[in-house]
């Protein structure tokens, strides 16, 4: 007969039974079976197995933070995303971005009604509003087609001063060199990044405005013709001025202009003839 075993003690595996021990058992009694050897179990792949822990909220860990941080000030929810654009702003921000697009909108368009006037053909709204599209036009805005015409232009004409100048009181004046005020003004603009509008076009359309209301002999073709004179004088007067060339008392001016041809291209057979002709203009006196 089997002795008790002692409480808390384990039982031996694979443990063969002598005659002594099992007390007498004949040799035809089955020994007992071994303990069952437990399974093998293959390693678990942690990536592959989903975790039963939720998924972890970013947002309101940040939440969370940020109550542990100042414990007085909890959020009353999560922080929405900001939208993309105009929408994202405040109110505040909103009503004045709408309102400085409406006017860049509105000017962009006034604009371009202003310059489609100017360069359409007449009409009753460009007749009507002539001062208003002068005014907006003259001098930023100019356009010019002439490049695009039958008949491009095909010469260099510069405008030249000179004047008479009394450098004492009571004394003779003297006439001085001739000055090439459009040379001045190429020069000026030449490998300028903000080039003067006023230098490029004050003086050539003075002297166009002043040749379409003269005639051959010079003389003044109705009002324009006069007002025309009185410009040209002006603007000459005032470079000699601004710039203190003519020191002295300035009596009287003349202008002239000088024309060239331009030169054909080397590639080109055309025979251009690049002789200066000069057109002298009477004595002003100021």
């Amino acid at each position: 007969m089997v002795g008790r075993r002692p409480v808390g003690c384990q039982p031996l595996r694979s443990t063969l039974w002598t005659p002594d021990d099992r007390g007498g058992m004949d040799s035809n009694a089955r020994e007992p079976a071994e303990d069952a050897v437990p399974p093998v179990v293959p390693p678990v792949d942690r990536l592959a197995v989903p975790s039963a822990r939720p998924p972890v909220d970013t947002e309101a860990e940040t939440v969370a933070d940020m109550a542990a941080e100042a414990p007085g000030e909890v959020p009353a929810g999560p922080v929405a995303p900001r939208a993309p654009g105009i929408a994202g702003l405040s109110a505040p921000y909103r009503v004045v971005t709408a309102l400085a697009l409406a006017a860049v909108g509105l000017t962009a368009c006034g604009h371009l009604a202003l310059v489609f006037l100017h360069v359409a053909p007449s009409n009753t709204v460009s007749k009507q509003h002539a001062q208003t599209v002068d005014d907006w036009i003259y001098p930023e805005f100019e356009q010019n087609w002439k490049l695009f015409a039958p008949n491009p232009l095909q010469q260099n004409i510069a405008v030249e001063v000179r004047a008479e100048v009394r450098t004492a009181a009571g004394g003779e004046p003297v006439a001085s060199g001739w000055r090439d005020l459009s040379a001045e003004d190429g020069a000026a603009i030449r490998h300028s990044l903000l080039p003067s509008h006023v230098r490029q076009n004050e003086l050539r359309r003075a002297w166009d405005f002043f040749t379409g209301s003269h005639d051959e002999d010079d003389k003044p073709i109705g009002e324009r013709g006069e007002l025309s004179e009185q410009y040209l004088r002006r603007i000459a007067l005032d470079r000699l001025a601004d710039d203190g060339v003519a020191a002295g008392e300035i009596v009287r001016i003349q202008l002239r202009s000088a024309t060239r041809a331009v030169a054909a291209p080397p590639w080109s057979d055309e025979k251009t003839d690049t002789q200066t002709y000069y057109r002298e203009l009477p004595w002003w006196t100021v």
